[in-house]
């Protein structure tokens, strides 16, 4: 933060974070955005297509020029540390830049339910949610449309938006991205979803999740460090991480602790979430065509325990 108020405002204030809007667009032509580094030409209107297109070089994220956003609003189901007494300011956007066969917003991230936003609408979101009182602006699904993001905050900057901004990702980010986020970005929270490579290519189609997600882990705890809370406990600035727990350790959740405590910090804030249940296209591979178990979970949290970690979301 820089005085009272988030980061931004200062590169916004000296021209950078409209120059940064400017090159973070034009890289939408030749587009290596996210993880998934397709080199589609997304300023192109026909490539913002539906699930169906058949353009070879539409984009894996199929969101072309304008974020497509699902909803906006106060969001009370977050962590504590987010959501506070007054919710966090999410906004859902459309798509997604993996395929996890188990999603529970399948509709959003695979179906592409939402509409097209030009900046000045996506800016007007962000004020809207900082009129109503929320503790942040949380970007949901945010990695392929960073771009968008960026153009709408520029205009939201100047017509006051001062909320921290939260960026909420499935974790396969690409650094060189993430790095154009440096200074804007108050809190990341990535997903860490797994280690093995095989589960990664299997329920993802991302056979190269865990090195892209270390790598971003590492980027992003270097820009905003371990998590740090105001008097009443709301999120200012850091990194959490989330870790969905799933049936038969799918995940490979000692692996991931292990890294997040020796690689990145002991004091790495993290969720391990317990939520799992068989949405989407899970009741095709077993074992996820069942839910967590209670001694799962517990094993889980044993484990992250024994590996060095000792902040947890308590919920």
């Amino acid at each position: 933060m820089a005085g009272s108020y988030p980061a931004y405002v200062e590169l916004w204030e000296r021209g950078e974070l409209a120059e940064r809007a400017r090159r973070a667009v034009a890289m939408l032509a030749d587009c290596a955005l996210c993880g998934r580094q397709c080199h589609a030409d997304r300023l192109e209107a026909e490539h913002a297509a539906s699930p169906g297109v058949k353009n070879k070089k539409a984009p894996f994220c199929r969101t072309g020029r304008l974020a497509r956003v699902s909803s906006a609003f106060a969001h009370h189901g977050e962590e504590n540390c987010l959501r506070g007494n007054r919710g966090s300011g999410t906004i859902f956007f459309s798509h997604c830049n993996l395929r996890c066969v188990f999603c529970q917003n399948y509709e959003i991230s695979s179906l592409g339910e939402g509409r097209p936003a030009a900046a000045e609408e996506l800016a007007d979101v962000m004020l809207r949610l900082q009129a109503r009182g929320c503790h942040n602006v949380n970007f949901v699904t945010p990695s392929h449309v960073v771009p968008q993001i960026l153009e709408a905050l520029d205009l939201a900057v100047a017509a006051g938006l001062r909320l921290p901004l939260v960026y909420n990702t499935g974790g396969y980010d690409r650094v060189e991205t993430l790095r154009l986020l440096d200074g804007v970005v108050d809190v990341y929270m990535p997903d860490f979803k797994f280690w093995s490579s095989e589960v990664g290519r299997e329920l993802a189609a991302a056979e190269d999740y865990r090195e892209i997600a270390c790598a971003a882990i590492r980027e992003m705890h270097r820009q905003v460090g371990d998590l740090t809370l105001d008097e009443q406990g709301v999120a200012r600035r850091g990194l959490l991480v989330r870790h969905l727990v799933m049936p038969d350790d799918q995940a490979g959740t000692r692996e991931v602790m292990r890294f997040l405590a020796r690689e990145i910090s002991p004091d790495t804030y993290v969720n391990v979430m317990a939520q799992y249940h068989p949405a989407g296209q899970a009741f095709r591979h077993r074992p996820l065509d069942r839910a967590v178990s209670g001694r799962e979970w517990a094993d889980a949290v044993a484990a992250a325990r024994q590996e060095g970690l000792r902040r947890f979301d308590e919920r």
